[in-house]
């Protein structure tokens, strides 16, 4: 399965190289396209925020899975903010870095933290897109509606999720 990493606007290069690594391990292939402009036409005025699903239907699906991958704050129809977005069953998602970043909520810069946030997040994406739908076990599957969420969760999917993918032929490495 190929994995590919579109950044949408400026992306930290540091943390597409850390999802591509570790997406490879997990997925078997990933690699990160050219950079695509973020969609005018998503950008919300009186919001101050991007549309997620605006972005996510101007990913073309040139890979099995393309996850895109910004840093501007996005929404989804009747929803604050969402960290993420994607077509179950489909060929992309979408993924932003801005609210996982430590310093958005006003604390001390943690790279560290904003990796494995990241992974957790385009895991969680990918899923979706996987078939996979939320889950209440502590896996990468459950819904994270806070950054406290996204903290609690693992970064892999649990047992039943790992089984539902089997069943559709998915075999992964974690």
């Amino acid at each position: 399965m190929e994995i590919c990493l579109l950044p949408i606007g400026s992306v930290d290069r540091e943390i597409l190289d850390f999802l591509r690594d570790r997406l490879k391990n997990v997925f078997g292939d990933c690699r990160i396209l050219e950079t695509k402009e973020i969609p005018f036409s998503a950008f919300n005025t009186a919001r101050n925020q991007y549309n997620s699903t605006r972005i996510l239907i101007e990913i073309e699906p040139v890979c099995d899975v393309v996850l895109g991958v910004t840093e501007v704050d996005i929404y989804a129809d009747n929803l604050n903010f969402v960290f993420g977005e994607a077509e179950i069953d489909g060929r992309r998602a979408l993924i932003s870095l801005k609210r996982l970043r430590p310093e958005f909520y006003g604390l001390e810069p943690n790279y560290e933290l904003l990796k494995i946030r990241t992974l957790k997040e385009a895991m969680h994406e990918i899923g979706h897109v996987l078939g996979l739908l939320h889950c209440r076990n502590k896996c990468v599957m459950r819904f994270s509606n806070s950054i406290v969420e996204v903290d609690y969760k693992d970064w892999k999917y649990c047992e039943s999720c790992i089984q539902k993918l089997r069943k559709r032929g998915i075999i992964l490495n974690i």
